[in-house]
């Protein structure tokens, strides 16, 4: 599911199906909008005025007396030199877009090996969600190394039966329900593609909610890969964008593409300073989310299980990172009206994501934990189970 999966009909929906996803959307929203509990409140379902609010710290984290940009100058800069050093690499270039960064860095990428072929996970955002876009726009042909729900092995990527420029990696792999690899597995599978004379590229886009898991700060993992994208909208709460890093010739090249991608936008300082402002807001806090995610996704399986639901499953069953899937054995169209009741009736929202069918008599929602949630204890979790169940 991709940030926008939840937010729009889906290719071959049925009209009349649609119809009633979308009011029960407006409703899934404005329940939430209205809650006085949630587990996470992303930004960018705010109004505008809440999120303008969001500049209100940004001249903790920049002088807003600096001239502005003008096509990526003074405070893009700025943003370029910071996360290339949180990612210890040489350099970096901010994008619009995570599809425009990484389009950009598998075309340079296969300037240089003289190969257009990247192998990925067949879950990954761009054969799932960017309606082909590596080869109708950058002349790349994607490899899928594995489909199962995990991420790719280091033999799958040494056996492989086509030879191929570039790995790309998702780093958590969000449609497979957030995973990662253990740090033995991550750093097996890069050695396995340079023992193919491949790139490796890391798609980040919530790289920074990872170092939990692995144990590591961000720029060693960054540091397994030839360059890198992070996103600054989905884990640190910004307006939008995106960076590209890895060696200075890779990056000066990225930005002459960038331009002809129609990226080199006249003025980005309002996305900027929220990028600014996540990262010194939302970064530091981010282990907290994945800690207690950890402890709601306990409380959600002891909660189904005292509620009797014959079968419930939360996915990874100790989360990777502060996001998860939860599955139940009901009609995904039941589960999303249940939940949405449950949030107007009660104040309190358990579920705020739309819930998808994940096959036949199966529901799959995704849970993000953030600093909403941490007012949340065990209790309130199971409590809120309770109410959601009897509503189903």
């Amino acid at each position: 599911m991709s940030d926008t999966a939840e937010e729009s009909g889906r290719p071959g929906d049925d009209p009349g199906e649609k119809q009633g996803g979308d009011e029960r959307r407006l409703r899934r929203r404005a329940a939430l909008r209205d809650a006085e509990r949630v587990l996470a409140r992303p930004g960018f379902l705010g109004t505008i005025g809440q999120r303008l609010a969001l500049l209100d710290e940004a001249r903790e984290s920049y002088d807003l007396d600096e001239p502005s940009d003008i096509y990526g100058g003074g405070i893009v800069e700025t943003l370029e030199e910071r996360t290339a050093g949180l990612l210890g690499k040489e350099a970096a270039a901010f994008f619009p877009t995570g599809t425009m960064a990484q389009q950009v860095a598998l075309r340079c990428w296969a300037g240089r090996t003289g190969n257009p072929a990247v192998a990925l996970h067949a879950l990954a955002h761009p054969e799932m969600h960017e309606r082909n876009a590596f080869g109708t726009v950058s002349g790349l042909r994607p490899l899928r190394v594995t489909s199962e729900p995990r991420m790719p092995t280091a033999d799958e990527v040494r056996d492989f039966d086509e030879p191929f420029g570039a790995l790309m990696l998702e780093l958590p792999l969000r449609d497979a329900g957030f995973v990662l690899p253990t740090w033995e597995e991550l750093t097996e599978v890069v050695a396995a593609a340079r023992e193919r004379d491949a790139v490796v590229h890391f798609d980040g886009a919530r790289l920074w909610e990872s170092t939990t898991h692995f144990g590591r700060p961000v720029d060693e993992i960054a540091g397994l890969a030839d360059s890198v994208y992070v996103s600054f909208y989905k884990s640190l709460d910004g307006y939008g964008g995106a960076v590209l890093a890895g060696p200075r010739t890779l990056v000066d090249e990225a930005k002459a593409w960038r331009h002809r991608y129609g990226g080199a936008i006249f003025q980005q300082f309002p996305t900027v300073l929220s990028a600014l402002v996540g990262l010194d807001r939302e970064l530091p806090r981010l282990p907290e989310y994945v800690a207690h995610a950890r402890v709601v996704a306990a409380a959600l399986r002891e909660g189904f299980a005292a509620a009797g639901v014959p079968w419930a499953r939360v996915h990874p069953e100790v989360p990777h990172t502060n996001e998860f899937q939860v599955w139940l054995p009901y009609d995904h169209e039941a589960v999303a009206e249940a939940a949405i009741r449950h949030g107007e009736e009660t104040k309190t929202v358990l579920f705020a994501n739309e819930w998808h069918r994940g096959g036949p008599g199966l529901a799959v929602t995704e849970v993000f934990v953030r600093a909403a949630g941490l007012e949340w204890t065990a209790e309130d979790v199971k409590a809120a189970v309770t109410e959601f169940v009897a509503r189903l």
